[in-house]
């Protein structure tokens, strides 16, 4: 039973008494679970191309991202941790109700080195990339703890609600490899005190086990990718109480459809490196006993494929570890496992709908249709059962 924004009461059958007056919703052959989350989204990212993002108006632009938002709620997802590409104005359009989506938990601007993960300028370019504050949020090239540290008070400033530091190569960008270490421990740590100081976490790119290694003796509590984890750092994340956030389902697409999307080959190559590591960093986390999160980094036309995670996550963990990895691990995350990720007593009534079980079939969450209805705080905002 729902009060408001929360849950009063939880029971099977007519075990709670139904308040006269109240909406009752018949839900015979469905199961009834908490909101699905997404720790590592980018909302903002809607081309592969850079030439078509060229072109594109700004205007367009967060028209699509609106889009991609609303999208979102229909897979069922309530909340999502974006991961760098949009400003927190997009968070506050949806608190207060001017887009339909999950609530949007924003980075901000990446932090990047020079020449790392997140620098994205051509080889002449020397300014800074150039962040539109309300909109966009391009990435912070930072070289220095004092660089970087400025940047960490900017994002908090405009409502970053954790922080994000590349500490390694990537997949998709133009100028690195995946093995390189990127930014120093000092860089980190001064953004790790910053968000801390404000009593938030940071999340980390990581590929290597170096990089890993460096992140968490910074501080930092969000290990992003991991696909190349091996056993000794991930003892080291278990001993720190260090979350990994995989992300499958990036490089299983890019692999299968890269070419058609116009990937350019040297990043298809990085891409089919990654994924040759990224079930294997599920397993060796899985022993060690790492906190398991869930995230898709999915972009462009991707987006519509995020509820995929969980089902190449459950090839390792099981249905059941993959949904509870989307919901009350990623709420613990979030720093909302007071309010989020399991269907409680006190708690936000963010709860999905989805018809037969996916703790049998995980693959019930593959379709959107298939998810009847949901509620965000006790609002409805997507309901298939009465249509």
């Amino acid at each position: 039973m729902i009060e408001n924004d929360h849950i009063a009461q939880v029971g099977k059958d007519k075990a709670v008494e139904v308040p006269q007056g109240a909406r009752v919703f018949e839900l015979d052959g469905r199961t009834v679970m908490p909101g699905l989350s997404d720790a590592h989204v980018h909302l903002g990212i809607v081309h592969l191309s850079v030439g078509e993002a060229q072109r594109e108006s700004l205007a367009v632009w967060a028209m699509k991202v609106r889009q991609v938002i609303k999208d979102t709620l229909e897979m069922g997802f309530t909340s999502v941790r974006d991961a760098g590409g949009i400003d927190g104005g997009f968070a506050q359009a949806v608190a207060e109700g001017y887009i339909r989506g999950p609530r949007i938990l924003p980075s901000g601007s990446p932090i990047s080195q020079t020449g790392g993960h997140g620098d994205w300028r051509q080889r002449f370019q020397e300014g800074p990339l150039q962040a539109i504050p309300g909109l966009l949020a391009m990435p912070a090239i930072c070289d220095g703890p004092e660089e970087v540290r400025k940047a960490a008070r900017q994002q908090l400033r405009r409502g970053a609600t954790q922080l994000k530091v590349m500490a390694a190569g990537g997949a998709m960008s133009p100028a690195d490899e995946l093995n390189t270490t990127q930014l120093t421990v000092e860089e980190m740590a001064a953004a790790v005190y910053e968000a801390a100081a404000v009593g938030k976490i940071v999340m980390a790119h990581t590929y290597s086990p170096r990089s890993i290694a460096n992140a968490l003796e910074a501080g930092v509590r969000s290990i992003e990718h991991g696909n190349f984890l091996d056993e000794a750092t991930a003892a080291k994340m278990k001993d720190q109480g260090a979350f990994l956030v995989p992300t499958l389902t990036t490089y299983e697409l890019i692999v299968q459809f890269g070419e058609q999307y116009g990937v350019p080959k040297f990043n298809l190559e990085k891409t089919r490196e990654a994924k040759s590591g990224s079930l294997d960093s599920v397993q060796v986390a899985t022993a060690a006993g790492v906190k398991i999160g869930s995230g898709s980094d999915l972009l462009a036309a991707m987006q519509p494929y995020k509820t995929m995670e969980l089902s190449l996550k459950a090839q390792v963990m099981g249905p059941m570890a993959a949904i509870v990895s989307a919901t009350r691990t990623n709420a613990e995350l979030f720093g909302l496992a007071d309010k989020l990720g399991t269907v409680e007593a006190g708690k936000w009534a963010d709860i999905i709908v989805v018809d037969g079980n996916p703790a049998d079939d995980i693959e019930r969450l593959r379709d959107k249709n298939n998810v009847k209805l949901v509620l965000k705080q006790g609002a409805v905002l997507k309901n298939l059962l009465e249509a």
